[in-house]
């Protein structure tokens, strides 16, 4: 669907730092069918990726000297005010890892990390709105933290960027919750804590919706991609964890009928 005036807090980019941004170009274009523009010097080759004519992400080449990591999805929320943003981090317990910084004339980007690890960035638009379609095949149908200290980051993204927070299940076993309730949802928070590795940060992580996970992940193992967790039928829709042709992580999703989207998507019934 064709999206506009995303609300503050809620999600409104996610891009890619790629170690080799033409083989993330040819996998995204031949799998989604993704078309590109940008890749100006001037902004780092940074490359803005369309579906059907609307913008749906980004990619660029990671530079080991600005930091970070490379072959690693990041998620954007929105702001009215970076600097305000940014104050509200510190309040909040988290960290100012990118100052906020004007890239004229598309708008104000700062990043973060939050108390629980996940780095999360800050998007206050001018010229560059955001996603212009969401959840339609080919485009970001869900975006979700995945969080080791769940009770500092749920605290974190309420101070920070104002989250009206859902719990959706609260127990040792499976910790997850929501920003904003039932159709209004429009991210997740997951507790990893027990099961992320000690040596992998938290993080955010996308969702690609497809009309078929079993055809899609045949066409992604043919261009280099691999299968992280096998397709299951959940209550977010068929969903299976992949990697890109860098290794870059995300998941696919597929409408499936008895979906109930009430509950994490990435746990089976």
């Amino acid at each position: 669907m064709e999206v506009s005036n995303i609300k503050p807090g809620n999600p409104i980019w996610a891009d890619l730092s790629t170690s080799d941004i033409e083989t993330s170009k040819k996998f995204y274009g031949e799998l989604f069918g993704w078309t590109f523009e940008g890749d100006d010097d001037e902004y780092g080759n940074y490359t803005t990726a369309f579906l059907n004519g609307k913008r749906v992400a980004a990619l660029y080449p990671y530079v080991a000297e600005m930091g970070g990591f490379a072959n690693m999805w990041s998620v954007y929320l929105h702001t009215d005010d970076s600097q305000a943003t940014a104050a509200s981090v510190t309040a909040a317990g988290g960290t100012v890892a990118i100052e906020p910084m004007h890239v004229a004339p598309y708008g104000w980007m700062g990043g973060f990390l939050s108390p629980g690890g996940e780095f999360v960035g800050s998007w206050q638009p001018e010229s560059h709105p955001g996603f212009e379609v969401l959840a339609e095949p080919g485009a970001i149908a869900w975006l979700e933290a995945m969080t080791k200290d769940f009770a500092a980051s749920k605290a974190f993204y309420e101070k920070a960027f104002g989250w009206d927070v859902h719990m959706m299940a609260d127990s040792d076993e499976f910790r997850y919750a929501t920003l904003g309730d039932g159709p209004e949802a429009a991210a997740g928070l997951m507790d990893g804590s027990g099961f992320l590795p000690e040596e992998v940060p938290g993080f955010w992580q996308i969702y690609i919706n497809v009309e078929n996970v079993d055809e899609t992940i045949a066409k992604l193992l043919e261009l280099g991609g691999a299968v992280l967790e096998p397709a299951a039928d959940t209550n977010f829709g068929r969903v299976a964890a992949v990697a890109d042709s860098t290794g870059a992580r995300f998941r696919l999703q597929q409408h499936i009928e008895g979906a109930t989207y009430d509950a994490d998507p990435s746990v089976a019934e």
